[in-house]
């Protein structure tokens, strides 16, 4: 999906932390979380603790806790293939139900003084009652950025390490405190791959539940150097021309919407 459709799709869904008070009750959307698994459907029915996800199409969406015990195991899907039997937007609401019940099941206890944490009444957070510590939501974000040279001929494409399959994809790497995004990506390339960069351009980002990250896509062209990979982090790294690719990431990640885009401006 093109980038603007992508704004677009998301946009059908408003996220908020509590339920407005004129919203119907007669149809909900549930997304019920058993494990890191997913069920999707009309309504409430395994008597675990909820949470308010937003609004989708003027419906209300909740999250659910499922015991491990109050449900088969085999009604829920994991994340990853359910992408091909929701849409995009409704599968954007099941990562964010699954962030949601993962941060409440694991912050229970505070951090700080260990007393049992409750629900904030005005945000997002779990409260200490005792030492008022709040915890929210863990995100934790990341760049990814597609890197070409030669005019926008070529593109550096990398074998991650960890790869179960010989997939290649954009260079991608955690935020670290203290530094800005463009910084970020500057160092994880050089790190990666023991390459300089210039004409970073920001291009898109992508909510990432696997388990908690925030995408955040970037384009950059080749400054100077060789390719040097970092063997702990990259199994294999190259420039590929259009026409010659390996095998590349499929549609439900913001690494093949990089790709697409310069396919696309390659035509061009």
């Amino acid at each position: 999906m093109e980038t603007a459709k992508y704004v677009d799709a998301v946009a059908a869904f408003t996220p908020l932390t509590f339920a407005p008070a004129d919203l119907p009750t007669t149809f909900e959307r549930w997304f019920c979380v058993r494990g890191n698994r997913v069920l999707v459907n009309d309504r409430q029915d395994f008597g675990g603790s909820s949470h308010f996800l937003g609004v989708l199409d003027g419906v209300g969406c909740w999250a659910e806790d499922v015991a491990d015990d109050a449900a088969d195991q085999a009604m829920f899907s994991d994340l990853r293939p359910l992408f091909g039997q929701l849409d995009e937007v409704e599968w954007v609401v099941a990562g964010r139900a699954v962030q949601i019940v993962e941060w409440a099941r694991t912050h229970r206890f505070c951090g700080r003084c260990g007393a049992q944490t409750v629900h904030n009444d005005i945000d997002r957070s779990m409260k200490c009652p005792s030492c008022s510590l709040l915890a929210f939501p863990r995100l934790a974000p990341a760049i990814i950025t597609l890197i070409t040279r030669d005019g926008g001929r070529e593109a550096l494409l990398a074998r991650g390490a960890n790869f179960p399959v010989p997939m290649y994809s954009a260079l991608a790497g955690f935020v670290e405190a203290g530094e800005s995004l463009e910084q970020a990506v500057a160092r994880e390339v050089f790190e990666e791959v023991g390459l300089t960069i210039d004409n970073i351009q920001y291009h898109s980002s992508q909510p990432w539940p696997f388990p908690h990250s925030l995408m955040l896509g970037f384009t950059a062209e080749w400054a100077a150097g060789d390719i040097v990979i970092d063997p702990v982090e990259i199994m294999d790294a190259n420039w590929y021309r259009r026409d010659d690719l390996p095998m590349i990431p499929p549609g439900i990640s913001i690494a093949r919407k990089l790709i697409d885009r310069w396919l696309a401006d390659s035509v061009s």
